[in-house]
């Protein structure tokens, strides 16, 4: 579990619900769960005031971390900070414990909780009692068994990795400009992105861009000497935004130089050697894994109805199927798609859908609470876009299709609509706005991953700065 700074408030043994019996268990804190209880304390104001409901939300981060922004984060366009949502300052009305849900009793109406607090003083999980839970604890990354890729690959999927990342690419950058070796400065300058999702497609977008232009400050490294390889092991990228348009994305990547292998799949990233199963061979530093998701372990470790992928089996109503008081959305949750023609389609796990899912799971609790008709969710696919860097992206909305700048200036303007409170809003446009004023910023802060380095040196008694470590952070 990620620690964060905010102490848990829960004591071992078994919590109870408040005074009526309605506490509503939101476990998770990214889209749906922090959404869900957003709209659940909005409806159920009036018994949340008399402590006739309590709604509590369990997230291993006090924040919630708006993904799609993840490429600019570490491209440099929009400060961290900003990529994320302080989850108690927006549920202001509900109870935001720090933990990880480790097991589901629904049976017994319990969760078995690891916190901050749990672990600091040594006494073991909390077991919590509630009435009605919402299980979105999200995904996680789906990894292979290739060789080396524990010891060497990087993620991509908390703002953490993203700002990671770029400093990464960074310090790459100055070791490739100091060294006198030519071997090790090949392979600082490789870059090895794994999967062909908006993940991985974007991040190398944005990072080749902006490496592109810190290029220039360097005054023995030119664009041309780096090497951007995207290994995808399917047939075309960016499946979301349709073929054509996942052609016209690996044309244009390619026309920047960026080797596209599709068909090709990472068979072993050990010794710094990232090994293709087309055979080629590449030295470098640089392996970014973003090659799918797979659901949370706390679903297999509940007593609850999963598909063959190990996502809980739902309704259209967004409840968990055969079993009554149990919601779900989002990447956690199979959730048949009302609106598909084809019988069994199940809606995709994306943001589109786990937003306005989580409004409807929210109204078909507060209905169940005060014995009303249910709802069912019904969404058409609006479509998809993506950034390929800096003035540069591919969309398909509503059976349009758009390239280049439009498609680069829809992504920015859906997804500012899209980040959660004005607060967010305004401070990503005020930086966009002024990234477009100024230069780039292209400073590695690589140092703040370990920022008691330099006093642990000096306390030991020794001399200097800190050594970097092999990944080229300090």
């Amino acid at each position: 579990m990620r620690h964060g700074k905010v102490k848990a408030s829960l004591s071992p043994g078994t919590t109870p619900g408040p005074a009526s019996g309605r506490r509503i268990l939101v476990v998770g804190g990214g889209y749906v769960g922090m959404y869900t209880a957003l709209h659940l304390q909005r409806r159920l104001k009036p018994e949340l005031g008399r402590g006739e409901v309590e709604i509590v939300v369990v997230t291993p981060d006090p924040y919630m971390t708006y993904q799609p922004f993840l490429p600019e984060a570490a491209a440099g366009s929009i400060s961290p900070r900003h990529v994320v949502v302080p989850l108690r300052r927006v549920l202001h009305q509900c109870r935001v414990v720090i933990g990880e849900a480790s097991a589901i009793n629904h049976a017994k109406r319990t969760a078995t909780l690891d916190t901050l607090s749990t672990e600091e003083e040594g006494t073991g999980a909390v077991t919590i009692s509630y009435d009605q839970l919402v299980l979105a604890p999200g995904s996680v990354s789906r990894t292979l068994p290739v060789p080396g890729l524990a010891d060497h690959g990087i993620g991509f999927k908390t703002v953490e990795e993203a700002i990671g990342l770029r400093n990464h690419v960074i310090e790459q950058m100055d070791i490739a400009s100091s060294t006198r070796d030519p071997a090790v400065r090949d392979a600082a300058l490789t870059f090895v992105f794994v999967g062909g999702g908006y993940a991985g497609v974007e991040a190398l977008g944005e990072l080749e861009d902006m490496a592109r232009y810190a290029a220039r400050y360097y005054h023995n490294i030119r664009p041309e000497d780096m090497k951007w390889i995207l290994v995808e092991a399917t047939d075309r990228i960016l499946p979301e935004v349709g073929a054509e348009m996942g052609e016209y994305a690996v044309r244009e990547l390619r026309r920047r130089n960026i080797d596209v292998r599709l068909h090709t799949r990472l068979e072993s990233c050990e010794n710094r050697v990232a090994v293709l199963d087309d055979g080629a061979r590449f030295p470098t530093r640089t392996v970014v894994w973003t090659a799918g998701v797979k659901p949370h372990p706390v679903l297999a470790a509940s007593d609850l109805p999963l598909d063959k992928r190990g996502r809980l089996t739902c309704t259209t109503r967004l409840s968990v199927d055969g079993v009554t008081h149990a919601w779900s959305a989002g990447d956690a949750a199979a959730v048949p798609d009302a609106t598909a023609e084809e019988p069994g389609t199940l809606c995709a796990p994306n943001a589109q859908h786990a937003v306005r899912q989580a409004k409807v799971l929210a109204e078909n609790i507060v209905a169940t609470l005060r014995d009303t008709p249910l709802k069912e969710y019904a969404h058409s696919y609006a479509g998809s876009v993506a950034s390929l860097g800096l003035h540069k992206g591919v969309a398909h909305v509503y059976g349009r299709k758009l390239k280049g700048y439009p498609a680069w200036f829809m992504h920015r303007v859906y997804h500012l609509s899209r980040v959660p409170t004005f607060n967010r809003k305004a401070r990503v446009l005020a930086e966009w706005t002024l990234s477009g004023l100024f230069k780039r910023e292209i400073v590695s802060l690589g140092s703040l991953e370990h920022p008691r380095a330099e006093f642990e040196l000096a306390a030991g008694g020794h001399g200097g700065h800190p050594p970097r470590n092999p990944n080229g952070s300090s």
